[in-house]
């Protein structure tokens, strides 16, 4: 076992420094202006970055432990359940699809950054436990029931950072606090925060934007997280703590080592996610054409929170008209929302209990590299066998190079009034190959639903050369040029997937030898490093091409044929020749003096 020290006193003490750094830009009363997060390139950069400076006191508990509560996280201490064995590096099942998701879209559009899920895992860990910190649950579309907020940034132990969102996410008019799954400061969450999920909002309590946005921050300036430098940068720019990045990267790697079971997630109820009654009152805007930072604040200008006597905030409540009943005061003789009616049993809420598959149980067929026709399609019941609307069904897609048309492998989708759900098509690998969709209802042991996939490959008509590639080298060197060949089918539609074979021979077609019998002449490496004569070049790609490896030559001069050949037999010949060795004319000696 390993632990690491506390950050009390680390954090006491980088307080008082952060203070100091930033109180030039503390001077003002107020609202202050937006931080500058970053140079927009790399907030790794940027020695004022306030995301970068203590905001909140993470839990640095390592996996290879069993932490009785939940210690740590933003502020204090809090509550919680022992750890089981099972659960010690799991992750709820939406969370983990989170930051799956998050890291496919950070591959399609950062593909230098090569970002893994479980690094976007492990800040979530560390940060909040998966945004379930302090009993937080996430409703159906993956946002908090409630916020989870730091402590207020005034300077008291940890930085100060003035208020730069007026409340809209943290509730404070005055001073930030970080906020959500991933704890984003709000003045970072305008610069960075992303719409997750495709709702056409960017909430920071949103597992899946906060995702997606700790994604983008931590490859911002063009990082790359294969370097170790860039990526202990990255982590040190949401935490400049030796502590926290050693916490991060422990559980990336426990996460990386495989045994991450997905746990049930704890559904919760939506409440808007309204921080200390001075956000709006809803998370989502109205589309109003409100100008917030983000797109997402409120037309109207919050204020400040004031205690009223009864010790809640916002508005003292009204007080109800003698003889009528209250707001919080069911009329005596109506039933209220939380008593039945008297005679009337409450009716159990539907619960999903079945899975079916809609539509036939063909083996879906497509070529190599095409998108299947057809779509993978369920229905849920509840126990009266009735459809069941609000199901989350997780669609889950393997087989080698496929996805589905977001380029990704997962999907969670609720279903609709007639209790139907329905995944994205299936894009095949560019290859010969099967692929399997498998549905099942989060949160429920059901029977799961399965589709079959087969990929096959088009009959390839004939091979041609792609360029004008060098037909001569010298003797031990190599061909200028990489042979590269197009595969084409019937009326010259590309052959995708066709898998291709090379192989390198005399003139007649026999292999080249020596005198002694061992091979001679143009050669490959093959995966061993050895040299080969014949090799299996690969597949065609989306496009019906593939190129060769390098040729490379001994010291064997003479005439060669390159002939490259489909699985279904057509191929093209290259005639080559490896020069004859240069003669290296030799000085006459001087003659010796007399």
């Amino acid at each position: 076992m390993k632990i690491l020290p506390t950050r009390a006193a680390s954090v006491s003490r980088q307080g008082l420094c952060t203070a100091l750094l930033v109180a030039s830009l503390t001077a003002a009363v107020g609202v202050s202006p937006p931080h500058n997060t970053a140079d927009a390139d790399d907030p790794a950069k940027d020695p004022k970055n306030p995301q970068g400076m203590p905001h909140g006191t993470p839990n640095l508990t390592l996996p290879d432990l069993r932490p009785k509560g939940r210690p740590g996280l933003p502020g204090a201490n809090g509550p919680g359940k022992e750890d089981t064995k099972d659960a010690a590096t799991g992750i709820p099942a939406t969370a983990l699809d989170a930051y799956r998701k998050a890291a496919q879209r950070a591959a399609a559009d950062m593909p230098g950054c090569h970002m893994p899920w479980e690094l976007i895992a492990g800040i979530g860990q560390v940060e909040t436990q998966h945004a379930t910190y302090n009993g937080a649950r996430m409703t159906a579309d993956g946002t908090t029931d409630k916020p989870i907020l730091g402590p207020q940034l005034d300077g008291n132990g940890f930085a100060t950072v003035k208020d730069t969102d007026q409340g809209l996410w943290d509730g404070d008019t005055v001073y930030d606090k970080a906020v959500g799954p991933t704890q984003f400061l709000p003045s970072t969450w305008a610069q960075y925060g992303a719409d997750g999920n495709g709702d056409g909002v960017k909430n920071p309590n949103n597992i899946y934007d906060a995702a997606l946005g700790t994604a983008k921050y931590l490859c911002a300036g063009g990082k790359d997280m294969n370097r170790p430098g860039d990526l202990d940068r990255a982590i040190l720019s949401y935490n400049n703590s030796r502590s926290y990045v050693n916490a991060v990267t422990e559980w990336m790697r426990a996460y990386q080592q495989g045994n991450v079971p997905s746990l049930p997630d704890r559904t919760g109820v939506g409440t808007g996610n309204t921080p200390s009654g001075n956000a709006p009152s809803r998370n989502v805007p109205s589309g109003s054409g409100s100008s917030t930072p983000s797109g997402n604040a409120p037309s109207t200008k919050p204020q400040p929170s004031k205690p009223s006597p009864g010790g809640s905030t916002g508005t003292t409540p009204s007080k109800p008209e003698p003889g009528k009943p209250g707001p919080n005061k069911p009329d005596p003789g109506k039933p209220g929302p939380d008593k039945p009616e008297p005679g009337k049993p409450t009716p159990p809420a539907p619960q999903a209990n079945r899975l079916e598959r809609v539509g036939d149980g063909k083996t879906w067929e497509a070529n190599a590299g095409e998108t299947f026709k057809e779509k993978a399609r369920v229905l849920v019941r509840d126990q009266s066998g009735k459809p069941m609307a609000g199901a989350r069904v997780r669609f889950v897609l393997s087989g080698d190079g496929a996805a589905f048309t977001d380029a990704s492998t997962e999907l969670t989708v609720t279903t609709g009034k007639d209790g139907t759900a329905e995944a994205l098509r299936v894009v095949a690998a560019p290859k010969i190959g099967k692929v399997e969709v498998t549905a099942t209802v989060v949160g429920r042991d059901l029977a799961a639903v399965k589709f079959a996939g087969k990929v096959s490959v088009l009959a390839a008509e004939q091979v041609d050369v792609v360029g004008k590639p060098s037909l001569q080298a010298d003797p031990n060197s190599a061909f200028a040029d990489r042979f590269t060949v197009k595969v084409l089918a019937k009326g010259g539609k590309d052959v995708v997937g066709s898998a291709v074979t090379a192989k390198v021979t005399k003139l007649d077609g026999k292999p080249a030898t020596d005198k002694g019998g061992k091979p001679i002449g143009p050669y490959f490496k093959g995966p061993d490093g050895k040299r080969t004569w014949w090799l299996e070049a690969g597949t065609t790609d989306k496009d019906g091409v593939l190129a060769l490896p390098a040729l490379l030559t001994d010291g064997e001069s003479g005439e060669y044929v390159l002939t490259v050949t489909t699985a279904d037999g057509k191929a093209h010949t290259f005639n080559l020749t490896v020069k004859a060795p240069t003669a290296t004319l030799s000085s006459p000696k001087p003659t010796p003096a007399a």
